[in-house]
């Protein structure tokens, strides 16, 4: 019989419907169905001002994705543009941020899935659950990206749907006096829009897997765009009807703030249809997350940045099974020791810090490289930086952290620097 040769490259598999649902399973999730309650807390009834806020910003950010992605599809993105554009070592630490951030994405929306699991089921510990839905999982990632791009495409068909329901069923039965006092001038309003950027950092997980979309140049920006509209629609919506049916003080003491608005209609199969859709929700994200941090590994192990065992690709499966086993189980054992709001703050954290690098590096792309004016990474990096700043007071603790992780990152690029340096001239 004869030997299966090894897989060297990715297979081009994922169409712009595949591309725009990864992307839109990467942001319809956690952010919607769990961080509504933290931002309610410091926004109030003008959580959806967050929201616009934090769209906003998210906007000038994907116009430099979108360039990025046109002059160069590849596989990284990020990691890729800041490494040939700006120097190896920030490529270095903007790849080894977003596999940071993503982890602890990860890690936050299978704790918002377990929370929803559990507001049915009390007695099922909610750390578990979501450690076992992290190895599940990634089980599905190590077989193939094109089922698990079409299982993430029904995962959000299916929440868009619930999502739905929510704001016609919700809608009917909210209480405009639930907005009042309407504060969109609160400083608790930029803290909140810290917090809900949270829900928008999927945005550019399609640029990681450019290698695996059919016509890249086109489809990658075109899926950024579509997803990153289709999110804010349905975060508008979905916010301002959450609002008006319970009130910011009611979803602020939740930790399934979607089903406790829909509780407020007093209909026991409405409150059942919504927490199913937060399962699904959280469930799509994680699948996403798992792709993206894996393909992260996957490009910076081709460029001998971490250990290349995790650039090797499944013989049959054609996926890079080292990267996918290793995020999945060290999502499975962050569940275990960290709560909701310090994942999400981690995350975000280093979601701001890879996404003022990525602005960065479309400032420097060259005139004739370019599709849009200057104006829009200019502004997409200062916003970035006005957030990290926010960080310091919302969530020192992430500040900390974060630095921890740069701090680490920087010493292992010395160390793995100087021991190929080392064997250079052996």
């Amino acid at each position: 019989m004869a030997q299966q040769k090894p897989q060297t490259t990715l297979k081009r598999s994922l169409s712009l419907l595949d591309a725009t649902a990864i992307s839109v399973g990467a942001i319809i999730g956690g952010g919607i169905f769990v961080v509504t309650g933290i931002v309610a807390d410091l926004a109030g009834s003008a959580l959806v001002i967050s929201m616009v806020i934090a769209a906003a910003i998210a906007f000038f950010t994907a116009m430099s994705y979108a360039e990025l992605a046109a002059w160069q599809p590849v596989e990284g993105s990020v990691y890729e543009y800041a490494r040939q554009v700006i120097s190896p070592f920030s490529g270095f630490l903007t790849g080894w941020m977003f596999m940071v951030a993503n982890t602890f994405t990860g890690a936050a929306v299978s704790l918002g899935f377990a929370y929803y699991l559990t507001a049915a089921f009390p007695n099922l510990p909610a750390n578990v659950v979501a450690a076992v839905l992290c190895l599940t999982f990634t089980a599905l990632n190590f077989f193939n990206a094109r089922e698990s791009a079409r299982l993430n495409t029904v995962l959000v068909a299916a929440k868009l749907l619930i999502l739905g329901f929510f704001v016609v069923f919700g809608a009917v039965n909210a209480n405009t006096a639930n907005f009042a006092p309407f504060e969109p001038f609160n400083t608790g309003v930029l803290y909140g829009a810290f917090f809900i950027f949270f829900a928008y950092t999927g945005f550019g997980r399609v640029a990681v897997v450019a290698e695996e979309v059919k016509d890249a140049k086109r489809n990658v920006p075109r899926a950024l765009f579509l997803s990153l509209g289709i999110s804010t629609v349905v975060y508008v919506l979905v916010g301002t009807v959450a609002v008006g049916l319970a009130g910011s003080a009611t979803l602020a003491g939740s930790n399934s703030p979607l089903t406790a608005a829909i509780n407020a209609t007093g209909n026991p199969l409405a409150v059942q249809v919504v927490a199913f859709g937060g399962l699904l929700a959280t469930a799509s994200v994680l699948l996403t997350a798992i792709l993206g941090v894996s393909r992260m590994a996957y490009s910076m192990a081709r460029r001998k940045d971490v250990p290349q065992g995790l650039a090797k690709l499944h013989g049959r499966f054609c996926t890079p099974y080292y990267s996918i086993w290793a995020v999945g189980i060290l999502m499975a054992v962050l569940v275990l020791f960290f709560d909701l709001t310090g994942v999400v703050a981690v995350s975000t954290f280093g979601a701001l810090f890879y996404y003022a690098i990525t602005n960065a590096a479309a400032l420097k792309l060259k005139t004739e490289q370019r599709r849009y004016h200057r104006l829009f990474p200019t502004v997409g990096l200062c916003t970035c930086l006005v957030l990290l700043a926010f960080i310091l007071f919302a969530a020192t603790e992430a500040w900390i952290i974060g630095v921890i992780c740069l701090t680490a990152g920087a010493v292992y690029y010395g160390f793995r620097k100087r021991g190929s340096n080392t064997k250079s001239t052996v």
